[in-house]
């Protein structure tokens, strides 16, 4: 029985010995491919990979001029009807009377005021800022008819 254990001692050991050769003659290799063998550098690849899916653009809203002054209509189908038609970020819905109701009863110089400054979520003029006050009016006069 004595002869046994160092000869279970020298098979451990030469199991060791061939696991640690199989490991640095396989795996050693292996990892020196990135310092140098062969070539791994994706970074072309990763810029593509983690490019977002979409791009919003913002653009400015312009209601073509010939230099004469824009009738209310025309300002609002360029610039108003973005917002106003869908209620866009609490903007009242063109013709929706119930919301514009208490609107118009502050007068149209208030509600030209709030176009020429800027109301909650809409921004001076509209986010036109070529527009002249008389402009304004006229929209804010186009908006008021449809909802009355």
């Amino acid at each position: 029985m004595d002869n046994k254990q160092p000869y279970s001692s020298q098979k451990i050991m030469l199991i060791t010995i061939v696991v640690a050769i199989v490991l640095i003659v396989v795996i050693w290799p292996l990892s020196m491919l990135g310092k140098g063998g062969a070539k791994t550098d994706n970074s072309d690849d990763a810029e593509l990979r983690i490019q977002p899916v979409a791009r919003v653009e913002m653009q400015k809203a312009v209601a073509i001029s010939d230099g004469k002054p824009r009738d209310g209509a025309t300002i609002y189908n360029s610039i108003c009807k973005a917002c106003h038609e869908a209620g866009l970020a609490g903007a009242p819905k063109t013709g929706d009377k119930p919301a514009w109701a208490a609107r118009i009863a502050t007068g149209n110089a208030a509600l030209l005021k709030a176009a020429i400054n800027g109301k909650n979520a809409m921004p001076p003029r509209g986010g036109a800022a070529d527009l002249s006050d008389a402009e304004l009016k006229a929209a804010v006069s186009f908006l008021v008819d449809k909802a009355k």
